[in-house]
Parts: structure tokens; sequence; C-alpha cells
């Protein structure tokens, strides 16, 4: 790109939330920020929409046609756009436009955070397997596992499709003869989290995502939404690795 064309670089940082102008004079100064590949001086003018931008190799969501949602999906609601059921859906819950989905899934019965947004780019990242973001779930389950059901949670459990990685597993709560298990798992297998349980012998009574990569927020109420900020976009970028390309997010 010519230098006259685009933008200064530092005002498209400031405008995606890295700081006031100054500061992203710092950061480029500093030779901290990237351009396709390349690190930027100052003067550098940019086109936000193609440019590929990373600060300290973390990319920075710089299109301005991009939402990132955080969800709170209630017990019930199906996370597909659609349902030949008629059962409520999580689309129903976030704003219609622009278009968006949601990345990975929740059963129906489950609760918790849900990302939901038009980043293409970033979905792809948050749901690879071999990028192991990740996922931790508040477990209420029947009865209170011992030392030894832990630990097999622990360190792998045998399924039919196969064994679990290591997970991180602590005993929450005990009330009533029943206990709450905080389990954080990187694999997204389909309900993970209950057949482990299961297959320990406490099957799961109520089961919560309280967190997604760096991202949590207990004072989000169940059935609503608020916008990610850059901070947790740029956050969620780092825990995926991920390294975006021209033309990065679309949907």
């Amino acid at each position: 790109m010519p230098e006259t064309d685009g933008e200064r670089l530092q005002k498209v940082l400031a405008r995606a939330g890295l700081g006031s102008r100054r500061v992203c004079e710092d950061l480029i100064a500093g030779g901290r920020v990237r351009v396709d590949g390349e690190v930027a001086v100052l003067g550098r003018r940019v086109d936000p929409v193609s440019a590929r931008i990373t600060v300290d190799h973390v990319p920075v969501v710089t299109r301005t046609d991009l939402v990132h949602y955080l969800l709170n999906k209630p017990r019930g609601v199906v996370t597909t756009a659609s349902d030949p059921q008629g059962r409520p859906t999580v689309m129903e819950l976030v704003p219609g436009d622009p278009r968006v989905f949601p990345v990975g899934r929740l059963d129906l019965d489950t609760e918790g955070l849900l990302v939901v947004t038009n980043d293409g780019e970033l979905a792809q990242a948050l749901t690879h397997p071999s990028l192991g973001v990740e996922k931790e779930y508040l477990a209420e389950v029947r009865g209170v596992p011992s030392p030894a059901a832990l630990r097999r949670l622990r360190e792998g459990i045998d399924l039919d499709d196969g064994p679990t990685a290591p997970a991180v597993v602590v005993l929450a709560d005990e009330h009533g003869g029943n206990a709450a298990i905080s389990i954080a798992i990187h694999e997204g297998r389909n309900r993970q989290v209950r057949r482990m349980c299961e297959a320990v012998g406490h099957p799961v009574r109520r089961l919560v995502r309280v967190r997604i990569g760096p991202v949590r927020d207990p004072g989000l109420q169940p059935g609503t939404w608020r916008a990610l900020a850059p901070a947790e976009v740029r956050a969620l970028h780092a825990a995926t690795g991920s390294r975006p390309g021209p033309g990065r997010g679309r949907g």
C-alpha cells in the first residue's frame, strides 16, 4: 500500500482499544507492532479491513463490522440458528443484525458462557481441537466423589470414543450428600463432562460453563449478553495462538 493511502496505524490501534494514540505510538516505536508480518514504523498507514496487525504477536481486531458477544445461555435453549422442533435458540437472545453464529455448542440442559460472533477466524481458532483452549465447568453431581474418583477425572477417563485428556478438577462444595466440582478441559467432545462424571459414578445434576479461556463473567445473568471488550477478544486470540491472515474474521 502506498504510504499516502489508508489510516495511520496508531489511529487504528487506538480505535481497537489498545490505548491512547500516544500509547499506540509508543507500541509502534518499541517494535511491538507488526503489519502483515513486518515490524511497523511510525507513520505507517494501513487498510484496517485487509491488514494483518499484531501487537506482541497477538492479533488485533481492526474491522469495524465484527461483533463479539458473550452470552449466558439458559437451560432449555438450543445452540443453533434454528430448531425444527420449535425450541428457543440462542439466536433469539442476541441482536439479529449483523448476522452472527454461536462458537461451539452447549447441550440443551447445559447453561453458561457462550461466545456468539461473526468473526469466523476467531471462531475457528476457539473450536480447533489442536489449539486446546481451556473451558471450565461447574458440575453439580450426585454424591460426593472420592479422592480416587477425582484423580481418575484428572488423569483421564476411557470413554466410548477414546480416553479423555488430563483435566483440572477441584472439589468445590459438599452439601446434603451431593457435591459441586470444577472441571476444566480443552477438548470439545459431545456431552464430555457429563460422560466423564457418569463414568466415575457421579451423574451430573446441573452443569454450567463458567469460563472460556481467559474470559469469565459471574455477574452476567442467564439469558443476557454483553459485548466482549477489545482486551477480552485479544486475550482469546492469545489463548488460541491464532494467526489470522488477510481478510480475517469473515463469517
